[in-house]
């Protein structure tokens, strides 16, 4: 019988997963440091974007050394593994999967060969031509190995695979030829024996931060993992950017146009509390959002709480604006992890109280205000709701510091799908009456948007208005299980059963494989050829 994994996450209700983002990044280039040390914190500190694996990948000017598995950065590394990793050049990595099942084969960083040597990538984001690239792995490299032979079906490792290249160009020189036919949020931190490299996608989409240590460079997801490592913020990495970085210094060039979309989720939950993006700290953002929420929906009430620890700024900010007093009316239990043990009938009805429990004493017969960042499918709300009623809460009133999420992400985080979000065709009335609230209210899009100080044409709203502003392909070609899905409806079809067995198909089978799919070769619908 199969163990507890231990993993800890964020759901607050079992089975109720949130809103969770790709992946953390980090690099480091520091002769003289202990850089998969380096490492290990830095991933520490951004854990909060992947808990499914975590894994290093040191050079120490000759060869690439990697160790990753299943599970959090500190039960995948110890101070035994750490050790073996020695060099002056590192990439980290820890993964929540958005393309490809959460497996070891699709742990990163991915590893690659190049015409010269070796490359080792790790990626936060998520391609939306997938597929094209696909086919072009294929027609570049008919025998295709590596990641890819291996069995790993993330997007991942389809760029590791065109970042081969062949003895006429450098590693940088194959990058800045690859870099450009990418489509959709991608941050990449890789290297090769000698060379760190940091690359932003053109819309700029998930953060990237660049900083600087006494002997070396770091870059990284969020400025928060540079706080940890003692490394001081240079800047943002920008959008459309390739920075190298190698025993001649740092150098930077452009490989595509700067056209900035930041996700605005990153400010309504994704990014740490303690991060600043675009000059704008998160936790100062998110305590914005919730002065705001009391200004659009005030409500008299005895006391604020937030849903811990997500709802926390936004309640203090709601506090403030509405003069109504903030506390504490829920504990969480931080250390509750995923189990294989099925619980009865009647722990499971009481589920949310594995990670919530309600101080009965300061929520008796008040008018409660709850404030949290989003809702998704509404089942972790409609169970608190309840539970504060039974611990006697006189009237219960939902406030959320973003707009109603009614859309898919394409670009990194892994919603529900658009069918099972509870806003999505229900005023916001019937959202109420199906959490059980007194009443509900939704900060505003543009409230949202003024709260993170940065203009409207700036950021990425997609969840929030459906408005995609890279082009999506047709919907085949699009999906967390891209290439492993099969290929027909009825399950019964003996050829290629995902996007993958085509590109790897024998030359012969590739035509026949491409029509069971119903496909023309591949290609972005939203962009011309």
């Amino acid at each position: 019988m199969p163990g507890g994994d231990g993993l800890l996450n964020h759901d607050l209700l079992q089975g109720e997963k949130g809103p969770q983002d790709a992946c953390g990044v980090f690099g480091v280039w520091a002769p003289g440091e202990e850089v998969a040390k380096l490492s290990y914190f830095g991933l520490y500190a951004l854990q909060h974007r992947g808990q499914e694996s975590a894994g290093i990948a040191t050079s120490d000017g000759s060869k690439i050394l990697i160790y990753k598995d299943m599970g959090l950065v500190s039960q995948v590394f110890n101070e035994a593994s750490l050790s073996t990793l020695l060099g002056h050049i590192a990439v980290g990595h820890t993964r929540y999967s958005t393309t490809g099942s959460s497996s070891w084969q699709n742990a990163q960083p991915t590893l690659g060969r190049t015409a010269s040597g070796t490359v080792a990538l790790g990626h936060n984001g998520n391609l939306t031509n997938t597929a094209e690239l696909l086919q072009l792995v294929r027609d570049r490299y008919p025998q295709v190995d590596g990641e890819l032979a291996r069995g790993n079906t993330t997007d991942t490792a389809v760029v590791t695979a065109l970042l081969t290249g062949d003895l006429d160009h450098t590693l940088e020189a194959t990058a800045l030829e690859v870099l450009p036919r990418l489509r959709g949020a991608y941050c990449l931190v890789f290297m090769d024996e000698t060379t760190l490299y940091a690359a932003r996608d053109p819309q700029g989409v998930r953060p990237l931060v660049l900083g600087r240590l006494e002997r070396g460079w770091v870059v990284a997801s969020e400025t928060a993992a540079l706080d940890i490592v003692g490394a001081s913020f240079v800047r943002e990495v920008e959008p459309g950017e390739l920075i190298t970085i190698d025993e001649n210094g740092l150098r930077t060039q452009r490989f595509a146009k700067a056209e900035p979309k930041g996700c605005v989720f990153e400010y309504v939950y994704l990014a740490r509390p303690d991060t600043t993006i675009a000059g704008r700290g998160v936790h100062e953002a998110r305590v914005e959002m919730g002065r705001k929420l009391a200004a659009e929906y005030p409500v008299e009430a005895d006391l604020v709480i937030p849903t811990p620890e997500s709802g926390t700024p936004a309640a203090i900010g709601y506090a403030q604006a509405s003069g109504i007093p903030f506390g504490q009316g829920l504990v969480k239990n931080s250390y509750v992890g995923r189990t294989f043990i099925a619980p009865s009938q009647t722990i499971r009805q009481r589920g949310i109280r594995l990670k919530l429990n309600p101080l009965k004493n300061v929520i008796k017969g008040k008018r409660l205000i709850v404030v949290d960042d989003s809702i998704v499918r509404g089942n972790t709300q409609r169970a608190l709701v309840s539970m504060l009623r039974e611990a006697g809460a006189a009237e219960v009133h939902v406030r959320i510091s973003s707009p109603p999420i009614t859309w898919p992400c394409f670009y990194g985080i892994d919603f529900a799908s658009r069918a099972e979000l509870i806003a999505t065709g229900l005023e916001i009335d019937e959202v109420r009456q199906s959490i059980g609230a007194d009443s509900l209210g939704y900060l505003s899009e543009n409230g949202m948007i003024e709260a993170t100080e940065q203009p409207r044409e700036r950021l990425c709203t997609a969840c929030f208005t459906g408005v995609y502003p890279i082009a999506l392909p047709e919907s085949q070609h699009l999906g967390k299980n891209l290439l492993e899905r099969p290929t027909t409806s009825n399950g019964c079809d003996p050829g290629p059963d995902s996007e993958l067995e085509v590109v790897l198909a024998p030359a012969a089978r590739k035509e026949e494989a491409l029509a069971r799919l119903g496909q023309v070769p591949f290609g972005d619908p939203g962009r011309p050829e």
